[in-house]
């Protein structure tokens, strides 16, 4: 569950830009690994506690997320999708060749104030960490519905993402809400890059993590924010359970074969509706 939350969290960035921008962000993996970087250097080299550092991670990235969409990706709104894709996969390089440059190649880590602690409930033994990853994903959630739900801006968020014109009409600034949704987009992927660097530590690949993320959106319905988590939990558990009571090498394999499974019977996903369109 511990391992699919993580999933559910990155594949939950996917689904919110998708909403609202009809752009698949083939980067927020590696966003994720650019926040866990900086919760780092903030521990590490600048002495501060794990918790002004989460915080100080959160925001970073969604002050990035915010200037990155307002500066670059506006351009090329409106562009074919394979144009975004490029785009986005190219982000996804050059974030990783700059955090070898800044940070290294090396693996590193910090402590957490869960790390080491366990929880025993009858004869499970439960660490600490995979707890914190359950918790605050359920937290974020919660979080999330509530502002997507009474929240002014929420709101707003969402009549742009389902008719972008009339929310222009009726007075939304639609671009600063893009850009508002790639910062939650960013914030939500430091999140998963902090809960996830306890368990798996940090170096520049751990941002390849996406894939699984994207194939978690898609499983749920690429266009459901609940799916999103679902996905991703669903994947998580089929992932390990498959490790122990499947053939060697089928672990890696299994959530996809599951996902084609499930496309072929529901293509929408599991949480998606299906769209059509009048021509």
């Amino acid at each position: 569950m511990a391992s699919g939350c993580i999933y559910g969290l990155v594949a939950l960035g996917f689904v919110l830009i998708y909403k609202a921008t009809e752009m698949v962000n083939f980067a927020q993996g590696d966003l994720m690994m650019l926040g866990a970087f900086i919760a780092f250097t903030v521990i590490e080299s600048l002495g501060y506690n794990y918790w002004i550092a989460f915080v100080t991670a959160v925001l970073f990235m969604a002050v990035f997320g915010y200037i990155l969409d307002a500066t670059i990706l506006r351009q090329v709104l409106g562009q074919p999708q394979f144009a975004v894709v490029m785009l986005t996969i190219g982000l996804g390089f050059v974030f990783r060749a700059a955090a070898s440059m800044i940070w290294g190649t090396e693996t590193r880590a910090f402590e957490t104030p869960f790390t080491g602690g366990v929880t025993r409930v009858g004869e499970l033994v439960i660490a600490n960490v995979n707890l914190s990853i359950i918790a605050g994903t359920a937290i974020l959630c919660a979080a999330l519905y509530g502002f997507f739900r009474y929240t002014r801006i929420g709101v707003a968020m969402q009549a742009a993402s389902q008719n972008q014109l009339a929310a222009y009409y009726m007075g939304i600034p639609v671009k600063m809400i893009f850009s508002l949704i790639w910062a939650i987009s960013a914030g939500v992927a430091a999140v998963a890059g902090l809960l996830l660097a306890p368990v798996a530590l940090i170096d520049i690949t751990m941002g390849l993590l996406g894939l699984k993320a994207f194939a978690a959106a898609v499983l749920g319905g690429f266009g459901s924010i609940p799916g999103a988590v679902v996905g991703g939990l669903l994947i998580g558990v089929i992932e390990q359970f498959s490790g122990v009571y499947l053939e060697e090498g089928l672990k890696d394999v299994a959530a996809y074969i599951v996902i084609l499974l499930v496309l072929f019977l529901r293509p929408q996903g599991l949480l998606g509706n299906i769209g059509r369109k009048r021509v």
